[in-house]
């Protein structure tokens, strides 16, 4: 990690990816602050991540909600150098015409609107954080989309549109910051700034078929959920996206797919 103790933001943090990413960023030292709509789950799954997890409760889909968790978690924390976004869900249907507009509110709401809402105010503390990252988790169906998920593939790729744009303002504040760092190189031999200055905020996708926990699998013991991304290999995955240098990751798709 580095030098400076970590404070990151879990984004629905009350399902089992929530709680498996929460348990391993604690388990890595970083404080974490895990986020859901209800009070009740929130605080369960908080205290099944471990010590170091503090439940929180937003609306992430209201604007003012988010500004005012922003200002709680900055009270107690100061900045955030992480937020990790897994609020999401499935909604699917047999083919194009009956996608329906209540599946499609659904998954705008969770996937969309969650994100824009948590980026825009959390955003500041991102790119002047020295260990600033923001993932999301996204869908094989964005390159290969069905009829049948014909909505879900396209919150999903908005979505990622919007990380993407993240990703590009990143470079683009601190290529600037570090111009305005340096100044104009008035006096002999003050260095001129030349190509990129190395980035320290990264905005990333992480794309799975689909996600499996232990109670998926003890349900169906039988089933050997071929392609799913276990939810612990998802969490060692963000982990890991606060040891790797900003630069390999900021604007990267990747895939956790076996």
């Amino acid at each position: 990690m580095t030098e400076r103790p970590l404070t990151v933001l879990v984004a629905g943090g009350s399902a089992p990816s929530g709680i498996a990413v929460a348990r391993a960023l604690a388990q890595a030292g970083v404080t974490v602050y895990t986020v859901g709509s209800d009070s009740t789950r929130i605080a369960a799954a908080a205290e099944a991540a471990g010590s170091g997890v503090t439940p929180l409760t937003c609306d992430l889909a209201s604007l003012p909600a988010v500004r005012e968790l922003h200002r709680e978690v900055t009270r107690t924390a100061g900045m955030i150098d992480g937020v990790i976004h897994l609020v999401g869900g499935w909604r699917g249907a047999r083919d194009i015409t009956d996608q329906s507009d209540e599946d499609w509110d659904f998954l705008e709401s969770s996937s969309v609107t969650t994100l824009r809402n948590i980026t825009r105010v959390f955003y500041g503390d991102l790119v002047a954080s020295e260990t600033g990252r923001f993932a999301m988790v996204s869908s094989t169906f964005v390159t290969a989309p069905s009829a049948a998920a014909a909505s879900y593939a396209a919150v999903k790729a908005a979505a990622e549109a919007w990380t993407m744009a993240m990703a590009e303002g990143f470079r683009r504040d601190q290529l600037q910051g570090a111009k305005q760092g340096q100044g104009e190189p008035e006096l002999p031999g003050q260095p001129e700034l030349h190509g990129e200055p190395e980035l320290h905020s990264a905005a990333v996708v992480l794309v799975v078929k689909a996600l499996v926990d232990p109670a998926m699998r003890s349900r169906q013991p039988e089933r050997k959920f071929p392609g799913y991304t276990d939810v612990d290999d998802l969490a060692a995955a963000v982990v890991g996206l606060f040891e790797k240098p900003a630069a390999q990751l900021n604007g990267q798709r990747i895939l956790l797919t076996r």
